[in-house]
């Protein structure tokens, strides 16, 4: 998914807490007596923009937070771990050739009119999500299923998806190659339940209020799991004000900031929690169909007159590859190689015209993104290439690429589940992901391999060889694995962790039991 909003915070304030996220085993848990008896209104802050609640078409992570609240599939993530867990599933069992996944839908489960959630339902839903005239984002990760890809396509039949109703409690999901991490891939949004009428949630709770300054969700009571919600209600402010953000904070008006606010204002430093995400920002390429930087050797030249280490010197955790480490996940050669001589030479081969001496890229309108290319159109004139900018609202950006001709452009994505397929999804040939437009009949190759593996170090190695590749093809300028940085008094706020991707599911929130006497503060202007 997409990173919505970058948090910048200087040098002297960030202590790094990395997270063996991949290593862990750890689930979360509660105890009764830590949740406070009273509970009330959780109020977030985050960056203002245009919300899309829709889950099959969101794709970026400010929204994914909200939706975990709000709709609900057969997984969901564990907050901590973010393994699997089950939710709408009561249970599941996979066949021996690992190929037919069968899940037990829960009988309890309702939407929030009370109308039940059956098979059909999650039939309905996906065949919703996969239906070409839908267009989503996420719909290719169904691909590993019967007859999906065709029909998403337009080139298949909707009798031919291997989704099939059993029963009104039994479905039955018909792969074409085993998918280990199938489970994984059902915990994100777009997979979740829907109903025909897009005003009804199928998730702990409902939209009870929403503007463009906020969206207050309240508990759903017909939710199946309702008794082990212990929130009434949730608040989201979105605001940009950094200081008077931080100033609710500080006096107990707000409990979580997740954006836009002044960490140097901050009265309890230890309410500032980081952390290591599953994520990449990156440039990347767009195959046109008549542009010069379709040609390898003339992607190549470019990467090579970047200076990388001053490139990458700001970051906290500079990026030379595609992938975040996983564990288990063997190291490749990565993008660092500068050498502004053999660019040239390269280039001069290609006895390029004066007009294809030209790049253009799109970035979002933020200084941080012009600086970053400045340093690129600065390094590109050296060989003789301009650079043309185009600078798109930071709100807009995502969604105004698909429907972009520039050449370059810039992605933070964080992966939706903890195995290489979530970044290698973004470059596979036909995938809903792919914005690049490349392809490379080898790399398929390497992909389609990888699913015929069983063991994951195995399956690991081959699908280090595909990012090989794509690294190889200079398509991808990878620059940092971002951190995620919030405000959040977890000495108050119950089921609250750090995890790789930054998202912590509302229903697992809750208030700690208080002192009498906690917190006291004097406010000194």
């Amino acid at each position: 998914m997409h990173f919505k909003a970058q948090k910048y915070l200087s040098r002297g304030f960030i202590f790094l807490l990395f997270i063996s996220f991949f290593s862990t085993q750890l689930f979360a848990q509660k105890t009764e007596n830590e949740i406070s008896k009273i509970q009330e209104e959780l109020l977030i802050i985050q960056s203002p923009g245009h919300l899309n609640l829709n889950p099959q078409l969101s794709s970026y992570s400010s929204e994914a937070q909200i939706l975990s609240g709000l709709y609900e599939g057969l997984f969901s993530y564990d907050p901590l771990s973010l393994e699997p867990i089950p939710a709408l599933a009561s249970s599941y069992k996979i066949s021996r050739d690992k190929k037919t996944w069968t899940f037990n839908i829960r009988k309890n489960a309702r939407f929030a009119n009370g109308d039940p959630i059956s098979a059909q339902s999650f039939y309905d839903s996906w065949l919703k999500l996969i239906d070409p005239n839908t267009n989503a984002p996420f719909a290719s990760l169904f691909d590993c299923i019967e007859g999906v890809q065709a029909y998403r396509l337009g080139m298949g039949d909707a009798s031919k998806v291997g989704i099939q109703v059993k029963n009104d409690g039994n479905l039955v999901v018909k792969l074409l190659h085993p998918t280990e991490h199938l489970a994984k891939i059902l915990c994100h949004h777009a997979f979740s339940v829907v109903h025909e009428n897009k005003a009804i949630q199928s998730g702990p709770f409902v939209i009870s209020q929403l503007s463009n300054t906020e969206i207050r969700l309240t508990k759903n009571d017909f939710y199946w799991d309702a008794d082990n919600v212990a929130l009434p209600s949730i608040r989201f402010l979105f605001s940009e004000d950094q200081i008077e953000n931080t100033y609710l904070f500080n006096i107990g008006k707000v409990h979580w900031l997740a954006d836009n606010f002044d960490a140097s204002k901050l009265i309890e430093n230890d309410s500032l929690v980081f952390g290591t995400q599953f994520g990449t920002e990156y440039y990347f390429f767009r195959m046109q169909n008549t542009s010069v930087w379709n040609n390898l050797k003339a992607r190549q030249a470019l990467l090579l007159a970047l200076p990388w280490e001053k490139l990458r010197e700001a970051f906290y955790v500079p990026a030379t590859k595609l992938l975040s480490r996983l564990y288990n996940y063997p190291e490749i050669y990565g993008v660092d190689e500068s050498d502004i001589e053999e660019a040239q030479a390269i280039l001069d081969s290609l006895s390029l015209s004066e007009e294809e001496k030209c790049i253009e890229i799109s970035i979002p309108d933020t200084a941080y993104h012009a600086n970053q290319v400045a340093l690129f159109a600065e390094s590109w004139e050296k060989i003789g290439i301009r650079t043309d900018i185009i600078k798109i609202p930071s709100y807009d950006y995502y969604d105004a690429v698909p429907q972009s001709n520039s050449d370059m452009f810039t992605y933070t994505w964080i992966g939706d589940f903890a195995d290489p397929m979530a970044f290698l999804e973004l470059f596979k040939k036909d995938s809903s992901l792919n914005e690049s437009r490349w392809s490379s009949p080898v790399y398929e190759n390497l992909l389609q391999e990888a699913t015929d593996i069983h063991d994951t170090k195995k399956r690991y190695e081959k699908l280090a060889q595909a990012e090989q590749e794509l690294l190889d093809s200079f398509i991808v300028i990878p620059l940092s694995h971002p951190i995620s940085v919030n405000i959040v008094d977890k000495t108050v706020l119950g089921g609250w962790y750090e995890n790789a991707l930054d998202l912590h599911p509302l229903k697992h929130l809750y208030f700690k039991e208080r002192s009498p006497i906690k917190n006291l503060l004097i406010a000194i202007n």
